[in-house]
């Protein structure tokens, strides 16, 4: 490894010269700086960020938390933060709580412990309204950025979130405005916040259409494409007369639409179809799905101007992006048999 002793022995200058001119200061003439910053890199000088640290109080390393890096809605998020990250001389360590509070608290303690100068997480789900690792985060006043939840037990951070509650709603009111009047809903995690809000749009679309909201139509689904196949199988074991799915996301609505055309049933003619969170797949799914085109690299950057403002001292808000109705060829008019 080549040292700082290294190159001044080459450059013919002291190690104090040389140590000055990597770090760019002032009091080095431009012509020297270059000529030693030249030979650093003909050498393959590589700055010790640990001992950098030490003297800064600054490790340039941020921490990101988030259920794991499979989950497409997070994919473009965190290409954004990382590309604000490295345009800004930073360093990303990325953990995975896989949405597991314990595991969670782990990751927070490890980052923490490598003196990480903030933090992004993606808050595990909890039914808890206290989480102790939160309040020592807090009193820690490490900068910390919530990815997408206003929990109580995090909701004294800075965090970026879709308005899902209104996202939600406009999906709703595309299948009421296209003649549904039975409209199931597959729900999310009790647990999670953005399954609550998109629940609330729905509630809040049929109470504006003056529909009166039947619970016979809400199915506990989940998350997954496979959990989205037993709601399906559920719903069509019970009599619902309902024309139309509305799906908490994209994977329980891909999943109940790869059973309904399983049975020989058609979408749209037998039932509509929509889902929420515009993941590639929906796009391409062998019929073209309707839903919800969140902010996902929009979200990165809000998170990242978020975190700046606090490396910097400065007062920041918490920031909620609107998402967009995509309507594609699962929804239609009912009766189309």
């Amino acid at each position: 490894m080549v040292r700082l002793k290294d190159i001044a022995y080459r450059a013919g200058c002291s190690v104090m010269t040389v140590s000055k001119a990597l770090r760019d200061a002032k009091d080095i003439s431009v012509a020297t700086k270059a000529r030693i910053q030249h030979m650093a890199e003909e050498m393959g000088y590589v700055p010790d960020a640990a001992a950098a640290g030490l003297r800064t109080r600054s490790t340039r390393l941020l921490g990101l938390i988030i259920p794991t890096l499979t989950n497409p809605i997070f994919a473009r998020m965190v290409m954004a933060i990382e590309e604000w990250v490295y345009q800004h001389g930073y360093a990303v360590l990325l953990m995975h709580s896989h949405n597991d509070p314990t595991r969670e608290e782990q990751c927070i303690r490890r980052l923490m412990s490598r003196r990480v100068d903030g933090l992004f997480i993606s808050p595990a789900s909890r039914m808890e309204s206290n989480a102790k690792i939160y309040e020592e985060l807090q009193a820690s006043g490490v900068p910390t950025v919530m990815l997408g939840s206003r929990a109580k037990f995090c909701a004294g951070f800075l965090c970026v979130e879709s308005d899902d509650t209104t996202a939600s709603a406009s999906v709703t009111r595309h299948l009421l405005d296209l003649g549904h009047r039975r409209i199931a809903f597959f729900a999310g995690p009790q647990i999670s916040p953005w399954a609550h809000d998109r629940f609330a749009g729905y509630k809040k679309a049929l109470r504006e259409a003056k529909v009166e909201f039947d619970d016979r139509l809400i199915f506990q689904a989940g998350s997954t494409i496979e959990e989205g196949e037993k709601a399906a199988v559920q719903f069509l074991g019970e009599s619902t007369d309902a024309t139309a799915i509305q799906a908490v996301n994209d994977m329980i609505a891909i999943g109940a639409g790869t059973l309904l055309l399983k049975q020989g049933l058609k979408i749209p003619q037998g039932y509509s179809l929509a889902g929420f969170g515009n993941v590639l797949v929906s796009e391409h799914f062998r019929v073209p799905l309707t839903t919800v085109r969140q902010p996902k690299f929009r979200l990165g950057v809000a998170a990242m101007e978020l975190m700046l403002a606090k490396l910097r001292g400065e007062k920041a808000e918490s920031k909620r992006l609107p998402a967009e109705l995509v309507i594609r060829q699962s929804t239609a008019a009912p009766g189309r048999k």
